[in-house]
Parts: structure tokens; sequence; C-alpha cells
């Protein structure tokens, strides 16, 4: 006996979606695409498809579900391509973003174990800062290092990381910077760069990073920054999220500084670049001093 409902030789293309598991929406780009012949349309003005057109329908679906492009179906159903050379293409792909997935889920797991957004940034600076209590950095420091780790790669980062160790465990030395920081904030574009104040600052910036180099020193902070060089690339721009060089981000990145604290800052440079030669304050004036 034959069925009292018989299965329609041809349906519409709801139907057809529902049945293959997409949407209307895609079959139309499918006939876009050339990826499925257009099927004739009914007396309706409608398009009707057949079971040839559901087979093709539903072979899609399997080759999306396993992550091919539609480019390489196309090429698939046309025989134009080696189906060899597409599923070698494909399981690169799938690498890639199987090794997005591992870091993506090592980032949360440093996010859930950190509890901050310290833990967004690299394993390298998060390892780094694990042994200080996460409130001890205040959102103005991970910011810094954000900033580092974009321009200099997660290694320059980690070497940053040591002055927030020493300011999160020396509180003379965070008050020391809050006085300074205040001081900046007070360059404000009223002060004339050439003003003196401009020039005393920088004096005094000069000597809390040699204080904050000795405190590095003395906490045995230096040893492990060596480490970390003898460990990984001494190239601080070599880090594959860095896309420009160090010069062109810090050019890209905006500042809303003062022409006097921009002096203050290029002053502190130059002395603290003397300084590091060795040459004493009173034998090494910056020329603008």
């Amino acid at each position: 006996m034959y069925p009292s409902a018989m299965p329609p030789r041809q349906v519409k293309i709801g139907d057809a979606a529902a049945f293959a598991g997409t949407t209307p929406r895609a079959i139309r780009h499918y006939h876009q695409i050339g990826l499925l012949p257009e099927p004739e349309r009914g007396g309706d003005g409608r398009r009707r498809y057949g079971y040839d057109d559901m087979i093709r329908l539903l072979w899609i679906r399997k080759m999306a579900e396993a992550g091919i492009s539609l480019d390489d179906m196309r090429s698939a159903f046309d025989e134009a391509r080696d189906i060899e050379e597409i599923l070698s293409r494909l399981e690169d792909t799938l690498a890639v973003r199987e090794a997005d997935i591992k870091r993506q889920h090592a980032a949360v797991q440093r996010l859930q174990a950190v509890g901050s957004p310290l833990g967004l940034l690299s394993p390298l600076v998060t390892d780094r800062l694990s042994h200080i209590p996460a409130d001890a950095l205040r959102p103005s420091d991970l910011d810094a290092l954000l900033v580092t780790e974009r321009i200099f790669g997660p290694l320059g980062a980690a070497v940053q990381a040591s002055t927030f160790i020493v300011l999160a465990t020396h509180p003379d030395l965070r008050a020391d910077a809050d006085r300074l920081d205040a001081a900046d904030a007070a360059l404000d574009d009223s002060v004339d760069p050439h003003d003196p104040r401009v020039e005393e600052l920088a004096a005094q910036h000069c000597a809390h990073h040699r204080a904050l180099d000795e405190a590095v020193e003395a906490d045995g902070l230096d040893a492990a920054e060596e480490k970390l060089f003898e460990i990984y690339d001494a190239d601080l721009t070599g880090d594959e999220d860095v896309r420009m060089s160090a010069f062109e981000a810090i050019t890209k990145m905006p500042y809303d500084f003062s022409p006097a604290r921009m002096r203050c800052i290029e002053l502190t440079g130059q002395l603290l670049a003397l300084d590091g030669q060795g040459i004493p304050d009173d034998q090494g004036t910056p020329d603008d001093c």
C-alpha cells in the first residue's frame, strides 16, 4: 500500500532550509556565489528545490561543519582542485585556530587565578608579578605595563615590572612617585616650558629613578631580569604581536602633555642618559637646562 501522503517532488526555499539545517538567506547566498545552482521557479514565481538540490545542500552543510570554506566547497564540487590540497590548507587553518583557542584558554585561566586585568597581559609579565598581592598594583601600573607590552613586547614589560614590584613593596618610594605625579600634573599649559620648576622637577625625577634602580638591585630583581634575557630573545621588539616599530608605536600613542611637561620628560631623559654614562650631575647638565 502506498502512504496516504506522498513526499513532495519539490519544496519551497523555507522547507529546503529547514530540512538542511540552514537558512533561506544562506541558500540565496549559495546561489549568488555559484555554489548551488538556482532552480527553476514555479508558477507562483517561487523557487522549487528537488532531490538533487537537497543532496547538495546537505553536503554543503557537512562541509561547513568541517570548516571548509565556501570557495573550497565550490572547487570541490567542480573538481577544479585536488581535494588533498583543500584538506591540507584546512588542516593548517585548524591548527592556527587550535593555537588561538589554547592561548585564549590560558588567558582565561590566568584571569581566574589572578583575579584582575593583570591576567590579560602576557604570561611573562603575569608570572613576574605573581608573588605580590594583586591589589598592590594600581590600575595606572597595569595601564603602563599594557602600553610597554604593546611597544616593546612581553620581555620589555616584564623588565618594567621590576619598577612596579618595588613601588608595591616600598611605601616610601610609592609616596615619592605620587608626589612627582602630582607635580607633573601641575605642569599644565599655563606653565612656561623654561620655568625653573621644570628643570628642578626633572632633577627630582632622575633622583627617583636612581632610587628605584637601587631598590631593584637591593631586592635582587635585577638578577631576575638577567635571567629573562638568558631565557628569551633580548630583542624587545621581536614579539609576534608587535606589528610596528617602537618609534612608530610611540608616535601613534596620544598623550595630552603640556609643553612644560614634555620638556620635563626630555630633560629627565637627558639626565638619565648622562647618569648612565657615569657623568656627575655638576659636570653633565643638559645643554638647554
